[in-house]
């Protein structure tokens, strides 16, 4: 699902460039659950634009779901990122203005689908994950813990090759973080690919593998 190989990623910082990725070799099965675990300033924020092609690496091979990321123009990976990668972020990004419903549905709309079959098509997930009573509701009118399940139900409406969360649980409290890793783990088991980015070891315990960047460089 995921295949990256001597990937090398840095910044320019004045004149000089300031390496942030180091060689980075990563792997993940379709169905696994992996924690990408590291302080702050480790680089796993850089690692998690370039697994969800939201940057490109300097060097390197990148394969998603068999697509050549390394090779493919930057005017591509948006529809890369709109079909392959659920994006599930800390602080949740749904439109403060939507309702609900609209906030899970917009994806498919982006992709050409008419209001009434994004509907259907995201009725199971909503009603899995237990909003099915807050579609009027506005993002202002939510818990924490409701919100962030509205940004997976968005994750997953496109049934992407790979959920992509962004420390999913830093902005919520110890209940709702429980919730919502227990929810993880039962997608997974569902057959979802789950990598998760955090600098909590007590949430990346939650996956099945735990891999540490520290210094721009990954060991299991």
């Amino acid at each position: 699902m995921i295949k990256m190989t001597d990937i090398n990623k840095g910044y320019l910082v004045g004149e000089e460039r300031v390496p942030v990725l180091k060689h980075i070799d990563f792997q993940v099965a379709k169905g696994e659950y992996v924690a990408i675990l590291g302080p702050s300033g480790s680089g796993k924020t850089t690692l998690m634009n370039v697994i969800g092609c939201m940057d490109l690496a300097d060097s390197g091979a990148y394969y998603l779901d068999g697509l050549a990321i390394h090779d493919m123009p930057e005017e591509d990976l948006t529809q890369v990122r709109n079909e392959k990668i659920g994006f599930i972020f800390q602080n949740y990004q749904l439109i403060p203005t939507y309702n609900v419903l609209q906030n899970i549905i917009m994806p498919l709309l982006i992709r050409g689908m008419i209001r009434r079959e994004a509907e259907e098509a995201c009725m199971e997930t909503i009603r899995l994950l237990g909003i099915d009573h807050r579609l009027a509701h506005k993002p202002s009118e939510l818990s924490g813990g409701q919100k962030q399940r509205v940004s997976i139900a968005r994750a997953l409406a496109c049934k992407p090759a790979i959920l992509l969360a962004d420390e999913p649980t830093g902005a919520l409290d110890t209940v709702s973080g429980k919730e919502v890793l227990k929810l993880f783990a039962e997608l997974n088991e569902m057959g979802n690919t789950i990598v998760m980015i955090t600098h909590d070891l007590n949430v990346a315990k939650a996956a099945k593998r735990v891999v540490h960047i520290i210094d721009g460089q990954l060991s299991e």
